[in-house]
């Protein structure tokens, strides 16, 4: 196991190095030809309010997107569901659940699915394109599989399989990708926290069915079935690197400030800050922005987002002997056009 590490260590070590120069360096007219862009949506509420800079600091189930080594530091049982009401008012609705549980003194398994729902779609052909003979629903679903495990009291790592599948009724695509993550933990009350994390690394995918054939009536009255071959596509791979620190004012009050660094290979390199104010460990109050060039400007801003987010939760304790407790949290993402994205979460942590 101590190799392993080692191993994991390295790898992430160099890739986080390397990353920033090859992203900086590609071409920029690679953006937005990348598939699989669900792999970049965070369904979960706390990491989504702080503007997704917490991947040095996020612990729990939620850590299995931003960084996985997270997960490790789950006490037992944890549960999550999530809602998203996604770019309001377009009527998509983001539905999440997630399970993790500790295997062993430093093991834990955790699984998540996420399936978003963008409504019915009227069927539309050449000779009715006003539709009226039906609806079709496209599919849109991941599932993560992950192991954490606690290395030493300052190094944790994990790794994630996670399989996505999308498409519609007869045509479809699939794919497997791979994350992996460390977090290391130092300084006086574990205030200082690093993370490093690589997301959606695999192979390509392409769309494959019948949708794809397309049947002609040549003039000689030969009917003939023509198969058009979909283009293969990469997946949105990225490289993150964090850091935060806590400033422990008391024991009640502690008020955690994150940085984190994204590297994208289809879209423009980010820069994430977020703050958590934690009061009493009973009240969470969240915010954060995601700044990328040319996001200030209208004209310039490649994505719908806006930079902003914010959020805050409640946790109730159930067993105080156990730690158990019960959280509710909210988050919300700015956005120009539409009406910003919406989030409620669930957890129980036992």
């Amino acid at each position: 196991m101590k190799r392993l590490s080692k191993n994991l260590i390295s790898l992430l070590l160099i890739v986080s190095f390397v990353a920033p120069y090859s992203a900086f360096a590609g071409n920029k007219q690679r953006a937005g030809s990348a598939g699989g862009t669900q792999l970049l949506i965070n369904p979960w509420a706390r990491s989504s309010a702080m503007g997704y800079s917490n991947a040095a600091s996020i612990r729990g189930l939620e850590a299995q997107f931003m960084n996985v080594a997270g997960t490790a530091f789950t006490k037992s049982t944890e549960l999550i569901f999530a809602y998203t009401d996604w770019l309001k008012p377009a009527d998509i609705a983001i539905n999440s659940f997630g399970f993790s549980q500790k295997v062993s003194e430093t093991g834990v398994l955790s699984l998540t699915v996420m399936s978003i729902n963008v409504g019915d779609i009227d069927i539309t052909t050449t000779e009715l394109p006003e539709g009226g003979i039906g609806t079709f629903r496209p599919v849109f679903t991941n599932i993560g599989l992950s192991y954490a495990k606690v290395f030493s009291n300052s190094i944790y790592g994990g790794l994630t399989l996670r399989i996505l599948n999308e498409g519609i009724s007869d045509v479809k695509a699939s794919g497997v990708v791979l994350d992996a993550g460390i977090q290391y933990v130092t300084g006086k009350n574990n205030q200082m926290k690093f993370g490093i994390a690589m997301k959606n690394v695999g192979p390509t995918m392409k769309y494959t069915g019948d949708g794809m054939s397309v049947r002609a009536d040549l003039e000689s009255g030969i009917n003939m079935t023509m198969e058009h071959r979909s283009a293969e596509f990469e997946l949105p791979s990225l490289i993150s690197i964090a850091v935060s620190y806590d400033f422990i004012f008391n024991e009640k009050n502690i008020l955690t400030l994150n940085g984190t660094f994204i590297s994208n290979s289809f879209t423009k390199d980010q820069i994430c800050i977020g703050l958590e104010q934690n009061i009493s460990n009973l009240v969470f109050i969240r915010g954060g922005y995601t700044y990328e060039e040319g996001i200030f400007d209208y004209d310039t801003r490649e994505t719908v987002f806006t930079g902003l987010s914010f959020g805050a939760g409640i946790q109730i304790p159930i067993s105080k002997e156990k730690g158990s407790v019960f959280s509710l949290e909210y988050a919300y993402r700015d956005t120009n056009p539409f009406s910003g994205c919406h989030t409620l979460q669930a957890r129980v942590s036992l």
